[in-house]
């Protein structure tokens, strides 16, 4: 499925800086994957804020700026929850932490040189950001490069009723061998010892749209969050066969 992309497009992000000597120890014990480890430069961490129970409270990445300087990017109605929680969290942690009013931007192809390396959307693109206004086309002429890279968004795919395993987050963005952080314990029992009902999947459908429920036999087995012609996306039972065909509003639609 050959898609055309813009080669700058602004993103709706947020921005949390987190500075001080204890900044690595504090994320570290805040956060889903390593933090301490990362090194200063242009790596940028998967992460999840959790709910003592694992429930998602922002998907983050994660950019060591300096030794003692953080930067936590997300999206930006996620921004002051991020900020909120962690102020709330920190108690004597010798680190201060703020929202960042910083313009996000994705370059398609070529590295600008700066930024970090984006992989959601399955092709070559980088990540900047900045106070610079530039001219850039809007995020959502990515959506089908999204979709069809599988990739959960904030709000559709993503929300505080989802756990980190059905959106296959626990693949990108936990560790299984740090320390202790909210939402450890149902995350790693859920792992080791069994698996979630069902997973998000990218499904092959000429047309669909979002809330679409997705049947198989005429039985409902997932409902679609995303959509654009040709590709959607969608939670879908894990009992249901690769090569199942199934039905969404109608017309014929098989996973991907």
């Amino acid at each position: 499925m050959a898609i055309a992309s813009p080669a700058l497009v602004r993103l709706s992000r947020g921005y949390v800086r987190v500075v001080g000597p204890e900044a690595a120890d504090f994320l570290e014990r805040m956060l889903s994957n390593e933090v301490v480890s990362l090194e200063p430069g242009r790596e940028a961490r998967p992460a999840l804020l959790l709910t003592p129970k694992s429930r998602i409270v922002a998907p983050l990445r994660v950019v060591r700026d300096e030794q003692e300087v953080f930067l936590l990017i997300t999206e930006a109605e996620l921004a002051e929850t991020v900020a909120a929680t962690l102020v709330r969290a920190r108690f004597a942690a010798k680190c201060e932490i703020e929202v960042k009013l910083y313009r996000g931007y994705l370059h398609l192809g070529a590295d600008p040189g700066e930024g970090v390396a984006n992989q959601d959307y399955g092709v070559e693109a980088w990540e900047t950001w900045g106070e610079e206004k530039r001219e850039a086309s809007d995020q959502s002429e990515l959506e089908a490069l999204r979709i069809e890279a599988g990739t959960p968004a904030w709000g559709k795919e993503l929300d505080d009723t989802i756990l980190p395993a059905e959106a296959g987050l626990d693949e990108t963005h936990v560790s299984f061998t740090k320390g202790c952080y909210p939402g450890q314990e149902p995350i790693a029992r859920l792992h080791y010892r069994g698996r979630p009902n069902r997973r998000l999947r990218v499904l092959e459908v000429a047309e669909a749209k979002p809330g679409d429920e997705i049947l198989l036999r005429e039985k409902a087995v997932g409902r679609v969050t995303s959509a654009v012609p040709g590709r959607a996306l969608g939670y879908v039972r894990r009992e249901v066969p690769k090569d199942a065909l199934l039905q969404i509003g109608g017309a014929d639609a098989r996973l991907h």
